[in-house]
């Protein structure tokens, strides 16, 4: 596989975004689906030499490792100091970017994360439900009394029941929330699994099968 190309977005004179892109070999179609990947908190870093952190966890760890997909994905870096829930703003605008520059099928952008990142993926999914086409946010949480704006995207959410760093009820909390205004949520509870629950998630479930699968009818 080769290297992952580099994207950068600055948002403001104090926030600039850092991001690997993943760009599949020997793709024909002429648009591709978009996958954004929020890492969790122990992958933050400043600048374009802390990107290698991102290689230790979740997608781009397998990603480096050799596994394949037919997607385009975005891997940004949060900053130190900062969570994915206060960067909505910076994100909607690497996310158009990386849209335009890669010319993907915007039908086809969906969004996951692991812990502070499925923090994030409920987040940006709630305040820009019309732009994703599915969302998979694992061992997170968010603000279920806002569930209603989620009520027509797909959403698979993940959780271990032995986490003890993120309760699981905060997932069971918001996939009820989402189901109870008539949505299409629902949540994978994997036995005996403590916080990581990504490798689970990403590695031996379907759900980056899913997640290109879907897409937005609007």
């Amino acid at each position: 596989m080769k290297d992952f190309e580099i994207l950068s977005f600055k948002y403001n004179e104090q926030i600039e975004l850092w991001a690997y892109v993943y760009v599949p070999q020997n793709i024909s179609i002429e648009k591709l689906p978009l996958i954004v990947f929020l890492h969790g908190a122990g992958e933050r870093g400043n600048g374009k030499e802390g990107l290698e952190k991102l290689k230790l966890v979740g997608i781009p760890k397998y990603l480096s490792k050799g596994q394949d997909y037919p997607a385009i994905i975005l891997m940004p870096q949060c900053p130190c100091n900062f969570v994915w829930n206060n960067l909505v703003l910076p994100l909607k605008g690497l996310i158009d970017k990386t849209v335009m520059d890669y010319n993907i099928d915007q039908s086809k952008v969906s969004i996951t994360g692991l812990s502070m990142g499925g923090y994030g993926t409920w987040e940006m999914g709630l305040t820009y439900p019309n732009l994703f086409s599915a969302m998979a946010p694992i061992c997170g949480g968010g603000l279920s009394w806002r569930a209603g704006r989620l009520k027509n995207m797909p959403i698979w959410a993940f959780h271990g029941d032995a986490d003890n760093i993120v309760p699981l009820q905060n997932s069971i909390e918001m996939v009820d929330a989402v189901n109870k205004t008539g949505g299409k949520a629902r949540l994978t509870i994997l036995h005996n699994v403590a916080h990581n629950s990504w490798d689970e998630a990403y590695n031996y479930s379907t759900v980056m099968k899913w997640l290109i699968s879907q897409k937005n009818a609007d």
